[in-house]
């Protein structure tokens, strides 16, 4: 059995995974995010009340760990930040145990068991909070070792002289410290940052698409310049990967029709021509965290048997 672990700001989701087809969430506990030694009390308590001694610990974290040090970044759990993660809890708990970032591990859930099944590259994308992604491979992550392989929503790539639309943007600062990145104008937050811009005024992301499907005319602006920020560089990601499929996931992934919209615009612009859709709202049923920590794990597990 592999013990499985959605670690965010808030709730540790736990799950147990006996096989792809068989994981069972089994609810969640507050995180410790201030206390090192409360976290790891934590998932000892997870530990004891499995039915059986877990063979692995499997995490999908909202954060990084670097390749070269193994130390993590999790901006909202701060006891973590820093450590030497795996190896820290490897020591701490006596479990052999596996690490991958949320993106990450939702990319992996929809190659397994979503959208991207039957599909040799698979991008994974998050329109939600921020921007961002995860690629696997054959199966497997194409970063395994940790790193940050398919942040997609970061570097200075925003265009910001859309001459068709006439209009200049300005190079949005990013939470990365970084300006003029996708997450800064095309996340959820971005797009509301950018509808601000374009009218003046405030409205959130989910009245913005709204308002877009309604055919209002300032939000059909706002929608028409995100999907032209977006598509450009999603085209040449899709060039760089060849990822028979892309999954969308995050809260922006809800309107089908933002998806199918984003879809076509991005097909339009690839070497690549299909006769279905790349773009495609996500499908896995249960937490991707969960599924794609399981799904980890459960790798990991055969090949270190092997």
């Amino acid at each position: 059995m592999i013990l499985c672990f959605d670690i965010g700001g808030t709730a540790i989701k736990i799950a147990h995974a006996f096989a792809r087809d068989d994981i069972r969430p089994m609810g969640r506990v507050p995180t410790p995010a201030d206390d090192f030694t409360a976290f790891v009390g934590a998932l000892r308590e997870a530990i004891k009340a499995a039915p059986m001694r877990p063979e692995r610990l499997a995490f999908s974290i909202a954060g990084v760990i670097d390749p070269d040090t193994g130390r993590a970044t999790v901006a909202n759990i701060p006891c973590l930040t820093g450590r030497r993660l795996q190896n820290d809890l490897e020591a701490a708990l006596l479990v052999p145990v596996d690490l991958a970032n949320d993106a990450d591990c939702f990319a992996l859930a929809e190659s397994a068991v979503g959208a991207g099944r039957g599909h040799e590259v698979v991008f994974g994308i998050i329109l939600g909070t921020g921007v961002g992604g995860g690629v696997v491979v054959r199966g497997e992550l194409i970063n395994s070792g940790g790193g940050f392989a398919g942040e997609w929503g970061h570097g200075p790539v925003a265009q910001r002289i859309l001459t068709e639309a006439n209009v200049t943007l300005p190079a949005f600062a990013c939470g990365c410290g970084l300006t003029g990145c996708l997450d800064a104008v095309c996340s959820a937050r971005g797009m509301e940052k950018l509808h601000a811009h374009l009218h003046g005024v405030q409205a959130e992301s989910t009245e913005i698409v709204a308002g877009w499907e309604a055919g209002q005319v300032a939000e059909s602006r706002t929608i028409a310049i995100w999907l032209e920020l977006l598509s450009g560089p999603l085209a040449v990601v899709e060039n760089m990967l060849g990822a028979g499929i892309m999954a969308v996931g995050g809260g922006l992934s809800n309107s089908k029709p933002l998806i199918a919209a984003l879809d076509q615009k991005v097909r339009a612009r690839i070497l690549r021509r299909f006769d279905r859709p790349l773009i495609v709202p996500a499908e896995c049923a249960i937490e991707p965290g969960l599924v794609g920590a399981a799904i980890l794990g459960l790798g990991r597990r055969v090949a270190s048997a092997a």
